[in-house]
């Protein structure tokens, strides 16, 4: 593990996959940069976003992610579940973020990243379905739906929110646990 990647926690630092750990824009060494692009993952955008560029970023999502080979009802559905998670930075977290996206053997994930006050207690496990009438409370509702898994890491400092969709044709990890094999 690099020495710029640390986070402080022992707990963390056994499980959080320090690839994908990085700072702002920008700010990486160049040899980090060659590292990351040398592993099995492959990424396809990484920008800020705001307020005004929500629909700018979602067109963005959606053309990199046909690129990657994200088809039928899987794109508009993991499309919406990000734009979801942005409108919500926008609107509870300080109006601005970060968007990574990225893919993987089998997967692409996509990460949203803010620097607001964190998420509160309440809202921190998988929601139940939302009442008809109420206003709001949807979003992360629908990201656990559309998506094949959300991981969130929240705290007085900021969130983020990663969202990982399966890609037809690649061996995930979970498909190698289970026994499916690259063949040969």
């Amino acid at each position: 593990m690099a020495a710029g990647h640390s986070v402080g926690c022992s707990a963390v630092e056994e499980t959080v996959d320090h690839d994908v750990l990085r700072p702002a824009p920008g700010r990486e060494s160049p040899d980090v940069v060659t590292a990351r692009t040398q592993t099995h993952q492959s990424t396809m955008l990484d920008r800020t976003f705001g307020r005004d560029e929500i629909t700018v970023v979602r067109h963005e999502v959606s053309a990199r992610l046909e690129r990657a080979g994200l088809l039928g009802d899987r794109l508009p559905g993991y499309v919406l579940a990000i734009n979801e998670v942005i409108t919500n930075v926008v609107l509870h977290a300080g109006g601005h973020g970060r968007l990574a996206l990225w893919r993987t053997p089998g997967a692409v994930w996509c990460t949203i990243t803010d620097s607001g006050p964190g998420i509160p207690e309440q809202f921190r496990r998988p929601p139940d379905v939302p009442e008809a009438l109420d206003v709001g409370g949807r979003g992360i509702w629908l990201a656990y739906h559309l998506c094949d898994e959300v991981t969130m890491a929240t705290g007085p400092i900021g969130t983020t929110i990663g969202l990982r969709v399966n890609v037809p044709g690649g061996i995930s990890t979970s498909d190698l646990v289970n026994g499916a094999s690259t063949g040969g």
